[in-house]
């Protein structure tokens, strides 16, 4: 483990660290790398296939951070809580990031193929909802997330944190042919596509019994617009959660805790 000290936040060693807070700057670079915040992120960055590629902590973070980087062949530049707020752009007091290389994007079918808990994600773009679905489909014993084409970056520095990690741990890819075409390959392979909605029409989840060695895909879309009437038309069933009269939906990464929940007994 190599300890270097970074005085100037212009050093050219920290350039994968330079404004956090600028979001369309951030997309730009981080179509290869990702950044990992706090010692719980870290923990799961080390333990994920993702190669590391530096650490940038101020002397309390290091002391944080320090027990999980025996056998990290990667440097660690150490700053000043100044200079780590004038690379990063923001109050940044987690005192640890790290940066790390992407990997190729995985096969969804190929991913399917060795599964038999799956969520799939419609929709949903917004990075904080997408790092709690990593976060409840570890809780809940997911193998795999698929995405549809337009869902947000799970890697998202903001969706990673969210997820408490998981979003680095849980393997994902997104599906070509949305909604039929990757439907139909799914449900080639046995899965059983049950599609969440608030929709009265659909099955009471409740009545879904847990069957052992059943292998099932939870579909879940975005708040607001919800599934496209494409994707709940692909499914093989539509299911609610039961709720109080004049309460109209739930939150979608609750919703999907809850149908996890009962689903993965």
């Amino acid at each position: 483990m190599t300890y270097r000290p970074v005085t100037d936040p212009a050093d050219p060693l920290v350039a994968d660290y330079v404004g956090l807070s600028d979001a369309d700057a951030r997309r730009r670079l981080e179509e290869g790398i990702l950044v990992a915040e706090g010692a719980l992120v870290i923990e799961q960055l080390v333990r994920s296939p993702f190669p590391v590629r530096s650490f940038l902590v101020t002397e309390r973070g290091l002391r944080a951070v320090e027990p999980l980087l025996a056998g990290v062949d990667a440097p660690v530049y150490v700053a000043t809580q100044a200079v780590m707020e004038a690379v990063t752009g923001f109050n940044f007091h987690r005192g640890a990031l790290a940066a790390a290389d992407r990997l190729p994007p995985n096969d969804p079918f190929a991913l399917a193929a060795s599964a038999s808990r799956l969520l799939l994600v419609e929709g949903v773009n917004d990075h904080e909802n997408l790092g709690a679905l990593f976060r409840n489909g570890a809780a809940f014993g997911i193998d795999a997330v698929l995405l549809d084409p337009t869902v947000a970056d799970p890697l998202y520095r903001r969706s990673i944190r969210v997820s408490s990690g998981h979003a680095l741990r849980i393997p994902f890819a997104r599906l070509a042919g949305w909604p039929v075409a990757a439907v139909e390959g799914l449900r080639a392979l046995g899965f059983e596509v049950l599609a969440l909605t608030p929709s009265p029409s659909a099955d009471d989840l409740r009545d879904v019994a847990p069957t052992p060695g059943r292998r099932w895909a939870l579909l879940v879309g975005a708040e607001g617009d919800g599934l496209s009437p494409a994707a709940l038309a692909a499914a093989d069933r539509r299911v609610r959660i039961t709720m109080e009269s004049g309460v109209d939906s739930l939150n979608v990464a609750t919703a999907a805790a809850i149908a996890l929940h009962h689903l993965a007994r």
